[in-house]
């Protein structure tokens, strides 16, 4: 198996947590992971940043790089998005570039990188005017959305519930064949 490399991409929401689980079992199926995290994701990861640097063998990035600095991740084979909070899908789909995580996502539109995204997004966020439209938009320009039946479906607020990682993973695992 020719290992190819993953940027996986998380927002600030509870299944970040879950991150170094979701890292090994990324590996386990042949990725190279590249962690990259939301500003809230990484404060809420603070303790942990260090040992995920050691599991991925890279550096886990939350900011822009500066110009002329030296690119310290390898070419993505396919970009994964999730946990994508509603700020993140919002942002991306309305072209908002303040954040890394958003930046490099909306500019790999540009250059045809693989992208998938998951929310993570309760009921009630679902039910947001801007929501529909942003997972349209991101639709349209030929990103993977796993929302709604099949992947990621919204939860009441403060329910609970697993979050379908291995969905996400497997949809990414779909673009290596």
């Amino acid at each position: 198996m020719t290992t190819r490399t993953l940027y996986l991409f998380c927002s600030a929401a509870p299944p970040v947590f879950d991150v170094a689980r979701v890292i090994e079992d990324a590996q386990a199926r042949g990725w190279d992971v590249c962690l990259g995290l939301t500003p809230s994701a990484a404060e809420w990861l603070e303790d942990s940043l260090a040992g995920l640097e050691a599991l991925t063998g890279h550096p886990v990035r939350s900011r822009y790089k500066r110009p002329g600095q030296p690119d310290v991740w390898p070419a993505a084979d396919a970009v994964l998005v999730a946990p994508a909070t509603t700020n993140t899908i919002n942002r991306w789909a309305l072209g908002i570039t303040d954040s890394f995580v958003v930046g490099f996502v909306a500019e790999a539109l540009g250059k045809n990188i693989p992208l998938t995204v998951m929310p993570c997004v309760n009921a009630a966020y679902a039910q947001h005017p801007q929501l529909p439209l942003s997972l349209q938009t991101l639709r349209d320009a030929g990103v993977q959305v796993l929302f709604g039946e099949g992947g990621f479906e919204p939860n009441p607020p403060g329910e609970k519930r697993p979050y379908p990682w291995d969905v996400a993973l497997n949809a990414v695992d779909d673009l290596r064949q």
